[in-house]
């Protein structure tokens, strides 16, 4: 009879301890995947800063490019002043996506990529002397915005590991 109780009280504690560890094992994946979807949420929510930031830019340089040609060729001045309002809206576009993704981003490298192709696309505008400079101007600021693209994705192919 002793064995017995000892043998039942042995398959309880084991059973119990067997349960412990299970439970245990199932809250450590509970918490890895909620870690997980963290990093993942975390990296999408990068991309699209990136991604945001680097459209409004290539709008805001596509307006100063149309309002650049439209000055130097002469054009209507209510077509002129239209585009220059559309510019005005397009600058304005940029702040959001450049606050949001200096929020998500702290890296130095991909915010100075930021700011050199901020800095060169509002410096089309003073280049509306000649053709050659608003296209050299063009030419600069999408070689800047390239570089900020390849900058931000090399830094986010750090952040999946």
């Amino acid at each position: 009879m002793l064995v017995t109780l000892v043998t039942a009280a042995l398959a309880i504690i084991g059973t119990l301890l067997g349960a412990i560890v299970s439970g245990r094992f199932q809250e450590r994946a509970a918490e890895r995947a909620v870690r997980v979807g963290h990093t993942e949420t975390i990296r999408r929510d990068r991309l699209e800063a990136v991604t945001a930031l680097a459209v409004a830019v290539s709008d805001h340089r596509r307006t100063l490019w149309k309002l650049g040609e439209a000055v130097l060729k002469g054009d209507d001045a209510a077509l002129v002043q239209a585009l220059r309002a559309e510019s005005q809206a397009t600058r304005a576009a940029v702040a959001r996506p450049l606050v949001t993704m200096r929020v998500l981003i702290t890296d130095p490298a991909v915010r100075e990529a930021a700011d050199r192709m901020i800095t060169l696309t509002y410096a089309i505008r003073e280049s509306l002397d000649t053709a050659q400079a608003l296209a050299a101007a063009r030419q600069e600021a999408v070689a800047a915005h390239d570089e900020f693209v390849d900058t931000a994705a090399r830094y986010l192919a750090t952040q999946i590991a």
